[in-house]
């Protein structure tokens, strides 16, 4: 069924803006994660968008009952709660052809292909699920070309991995097979 509100004046795109004409980006040149986001970490953000849920409803009961300082607070520590939730869901290891990039909580950290010198999976004390804890286990270890300190990219006791060691595997292959092309 044809929708002639949708098609352009003229067949014609007569947009304003220079940017509708640039094209997009290809889809090889994105950052993307060669793994999904494993339980733990959808299980954590689901966790954290409940919460700013609850948080948001009490905001509205308080700003219904008067106290509206008070829903002001609820809603900034709801809004906190969303990023954190994004930001965790977010986090992990990417590749792109400009390099490898890995996202924490609180830091993102990118080295290009060309500063790249090794990517292996090594057994050695990890932490779990990003806590202080140790554990014996396996990681990825990615060492700068230029022999500075070695970058954990990903463990199989992260949110991603614990309890999916095939999951794991198949991620660090993954990432190594990007190093090796590029």
């Amino acid at each position: 069924m044809p929708v002639p509100f949708l098609a352009a004046a003229g067949g014609r795109d007569e947009s304003p803006h220079p940017a509708a004409d640039a094209a997009p980006p290809r889809a090889e040149d994105r950052w993307r994660r060669p793994y999904r986001p494993g339980s733990w970490r959808v299980g954590g953000a689901m966790l954290l968008l409940m919460s700013a849920s609850c948080l948001l409803v009490a905001a509205l009961i308080v700003a219904a009952a008067g106290d509206l300082a008070s829903a002001e607070g609820c809603v900034i520590a709801a809004v906190l709660l969303i990023g954190w939730a994004l930001r965790l869901l977010r986090a992990g290891t990417w590749v792109s052809p400009y390099g490898l990039r890995t996202i924490r909580l609180l830091r993102t950290r990118t080295l290009p292909w060309e500063r790249v010198g090794s990517v292996r999976t090594a057994q050695q004390p990890v932490r779990l699920l990003g806590l202080p804890r140790t554990v014996q286990g396996q990681a990825l270890v990615v060492r700068p070309a230029d022999g500075g300190e070695a970058l954990v990219a990903m463990t199989d006791h992260d949110p991603d991995f614990l309890g999916h060691p095939l999951a794991f595997d198949l991620a660090a292959d993954a990432v190594e097979d990007w190093a090796a092309r590029h």
